[in-house]
């Protein structure tokens, strides 16, 4: 193996040099960031624009229960008709026209009420609206009808059954949710950086062995090195460019929040302001320490070091199988018959983790498919956070790392007959035919 290092070196640099990885590193980041950029200076005008709503109010049931709010601001109408207020409205260039029409049973129904505006009106003010009438309009109708409603809020009853494990670890649902949420985020990153980084080994080997530069080198060096050389060659090279799209990606933000004057700290939509006032709720406070708090149970250690061997060992895997369908195809086009059973293991794993992990992290599914090496690198990392076993864990990557060294063999077996083909393309018998030469 003393050429590897060579190999590795050579597939590096080689990749770190060429012009398409150089531009599509630095202007990968610039792009994304100019277009978070705009979409968040755009988002600070139009929150500091103050939206002027009318109220007509004819049956007098919502009077007062509207409150200015820092971009919105409720002006009542009085006396008028209907058609002299919208036309106040359009010529004052107010935001809107809230109409609501007198009713002779006193119960205002949602066609007595119409807002009126010059173009569609915003999802979140209506919703505000509505939803400041329905509460209002409730409590009236249960004051009409003679219930008490101090004593009706008292009957309410709230239930959060406690969790705690037999050992005295105490959980709650919102510890299943951080730990989905974690090992999915997990899962997804590596599935990503293997369908990415995997082409690229993929594009290598095809573009060598177009070039026929590949018939010089394997006169030297064998399958397996040449292999292995451009998978971790290759892997150090994109490992390099999502380092420079962190870095980058932070000064070119600092440096689009200074020009465009954005402060990203300050900047709110009207989403965020509906959050920030449900998080004056006491309630409210209490389910976001409770997720703080469920965050700090997660085995933060055992994560990270899993994710590690987990993610390395999964990537070095399919990165084989790209490496072989390189070797054994002339051009991109030919490699999409080999691509679906590649990427249905990944995809597979992905759905089970979500929809099978979150439910069941222990049962039958989810073991079973934590310890097959073509889905545990992102199953297993969805498991890992509701606790289990280290000999489970260490089984399952001692499988993986001998799956991938089998594949490698075998790819390895392929690349030698498949980087000397030209101008044929091969079907899985025949590729099974150059695993047995």
């Amino acid at each position: 193996m003393n050429h590897l290092p060579l190999i590795i070196k050579r597939e590096y640099i080689t990749k770190v040099k060429n012009k398409s990885f150089i531009i599509m590193t630095f202007l990968s980041p610039l792009i994304i960031i100019s277009f978070i950029a705009v979409v968040a200076y755009l988002t600070q005008l139009n929150s500091d624009k103050t939206r002027v709503v009318s109220i007509l109010d004819e049956s007098g049931l919502v009077k007062g229960i509207f409150e200015d709010s820092e971009n919105t601001t409720y002006h009542y109408l009085e006396g008028m008709l209907l058609e002299d207020a919208k036309m106040l409205v359009q010529e004052s260039e107010g935001y809107g026209l809230l109409y609501v029409a007198d009713v002779a049973d006193g119960h205002l129904k949602s066609k007595d009420l119409t807002f009126y505006s010059e173009e569609s009106p915003s999802l979140t003010l209506m919703t505000t609206i509505e939803s400041k009438i329905q509460s209002e309009l409730t409590l009236q109708n249960r004051i009409h009808e003679g219930i008490d409603v101090d004593k009706l809020k008292a009957t309410i009853v709230t239930i959060d059954i406690n969790q705690e494990s037999f050992k005295g670890e105490k959980t709650s649902k919102i510890d299943s949710v951080v730990k989905l949420i974690f090992g999915g985020a997990a899962g997804y990153l590596l599935f990503m950086f293997i369908i990415i980084y995997g082409n690229m080994i993929m594009r290598s080997v095809i573009e060598e062995k177009t070039s026929r530069i590949i018939e010089v080198i394997i006169s030297s060096v064998k399958p397996v090195q040449l292999m292995l050389g451009k998978i971790i060659g290759t892997s150090l090279a994109g490992i390099t460019q999502f380092v420079i799209w962190i870095i980058l990606g932070g000064v070119l933000m600092t440096v689009a929040s200074f020009i465009l004057g954005i402060d990203m700290a300050q900047m709110q939509t009207p989403q965020q302001q509906l959050i920030n006032q449900a998080m004056e709720n006491p309630e409210i406070n209490m389910e976001i320490q409770s997720i703080v708090t469920a965050f700090f149970n997660l085995p933060l250690a055992n994560l990270i070091i899993a994710f590690i061997l987990f993610f390395i060992g999964g990537y070095l895997l399919y990165s084989s199988f790209y490496a072989a369908i390189g070797a054994a195809v002339d051009n991109e086009t030919d490699t999409q018959q080999f691509m679906l059973p590649i990427l249905i293991p990944l995809i597979l794993a992905v759905y089970i983790g979500i929809f099978t992990v979150i439910e069941d992290p222990h049962g039958t599914i989810s073991t079973i498919f934590s310890f097959i090496p073509l889905t545990s690198p992102v199953v297993m990392l969805m498991r890992i956070p509701f606790g289990v076993p280290i000999w489970q864990q260490v089984l399952s990557l001692l499988i993986l790392v001998g799956t991938f060294m089998l594949t490698v063999w075998l790819a390895a077996k392929i690349y030698r007959v498949g980087i000397l083909m030209y101008g044929k393309k091969p079907s899985y018998k025949e590729i099974i035919k150059w695993i047995k030469y």
